[in-house]
């Protein structure tokens, strides 16, 4: 049974002898009430076979030191490990070192950038035991007047509660110090979707052109594919004879320099998609564009095209063309749009833009599924009147 008792709690100085050795609980002096500090000294259980005496001081009463000893024992007992010396600057980066076995590259940079950048300059000189809730939102204090983007700031966050829910799961801490960290929202974006005539004035205005990302434009508005799906898209994964496709990958770029393929945003998110014939002929146009590669869509050299100069070629086109500006994202949510908009079920709207349910769809296209809503509605409202009229004209 765990004994409340174990260890001692004692006065001590740094006065010396005249040898220059500490007197510690020796001095003379310390028959005086106001010399010297409190400390605390127990014996934990043992780690690799070998016992540790745990010894702290500086404490100014020995009530302090006491309730020191008793949280020590606690956490030994409820099976926290605990190692007071730790800084958050430490276990941040021994954090890092584990999770770069689990988490994608692309993940694992932001985490990188976040922690030398923002978290370690911050609260890496702080020991892990005594972050709290306070430091966090000092923290976010500092940021938000030093004219930090919100969003920076709410990843920055995201990153160190990530580190210390493990630290909680593995009974290093005992909570969480950033949980419940408030932090203002950013702006909600809200998606400018094209019409149904401005997509496809868009399609005509690069075909009149001849432009190189035509039938990458056309498989993204077609089928609604994430860009980083469509640009990491390779011929192995398309069956046309089968009018299919399958998202295996995306494409993403760390620190905007090294492209890197990995898996898609959601587990749902790797799914069959179907093609329609303008997709077909698209993909049957890019073939004879750029034979040879194993990717669909990549430079003449059959490297990945890059995410940013997809972008600003899909802005130059649109100035072009006389549409307003959008992001390429945006063209996901007009196939959304027009799904959902053309009274396709919700059931499979949201499986062919593959989310990982139906409310998924229903929280990002709210506004989209009023006038169903009101169909809905409409429908039994029509229902009950034939039955009323059915039944006046049988009497």
């Amino acid at each position: 049974m765990q004994n409340p008792t174990r260890g001692r709690v004692y006065r001590r100085c740094a006065c010396r002898d005249d040898s220059g050795d500490q007197l510690g609980p020796h001095c003379p002096k310390l028959d005086n009430r106001s010399h010297g500090r409190w400390s605390y000294a127990v014996d934990l259980a043992p780690v690799e076979g070998k016992r540790k005496t745990r010894r702290r001081g500086g404490f100014a009463t020995k009530q302090e030191a006491r309730a020191a000893l008793a949280k020590i024992l606690e956490y030994e007992h409820t099976g926290l490990v605990i190692d007071d010396r730790q800084t958050v600057g430490d276990y941040l980066t021994d954090w890092m070192r584990t999770k770069t076995l689990t988490l994608k590259p692309t993940t694992i940079a932001n985490y990188q950038r976040y922690i030398a950048q923002d978290l370690l300059p911050s609260l890496g000189h702080l020991r892990l035991e005594t972050l709290n809730h306070r430091h966090v939102m000092r923290f976010v204090h500092d940021q938000i007047t030093a004219g930090r983007g919100l969003t920076t700031i709410r990843r920055c966050v995201a990153t160190l509660s990530s580190a210390l829910h493990d630290a909680v799961r593995q009974r290093r801490l005992p909570h969480n110090a950033a949980r419940y960290v408030t932090i203002p929202r950013p702006p909600k974006y809200e998606p400018t979707c094209w019409t149904p005539t401005q997509a496809a004035r868009f399609l005509r205005h690069c075909a009149d052109h001849d432009d190189p990302l035509t039938d990458l434009f056309e498989v993204i508005i077609g089928t609604g594919m994430r860009r980083g799906e469509a640009l990491a898209l390779h011929w192995a994964d398309i069956n046309l004879d089968e009018r299919l496709l399958f998202v295996r990958y995306t494409l993403s770029n760390i620190n905007n320099t090294t492209p890197v393929f990995t898996t898609p945003k959601t587990r749902s998110s790797q799914a069959w998609i179907s093609l329609s014939d303008r997709v077909i002929a698209a993909l049957r146009r890019q073939a004879a564009r750029q034979p040879g590669h194993d990717l669909v869509f990549t430079r003449r050299t059959g490297q990945p095209l890059r995410p940013d100069y997809v972008l600003r070629h899909f802005h130059d086109l649109s100035a072009q063309a006389g549409l307003p500006r959008i992001r390429v994202h945006d063209l996901r949510h007009f196939a959304a749009t027009t799904m959902l908009s053309s009274q396709v079920p919700l059931v499979m709207a949201s499986r062919t833009l593959r989310h990982s349910t139906v409310s998924t769809t229903t929280e990002i296209y709210a506004h989209l599924l009023k006038p169903l809503a009101n169909d809905a509605v409409n429908t039994i409202e029509a229902a009950l009147a034939r039955c009323d009229h059915n039944a006046t004209t049988s009497a």
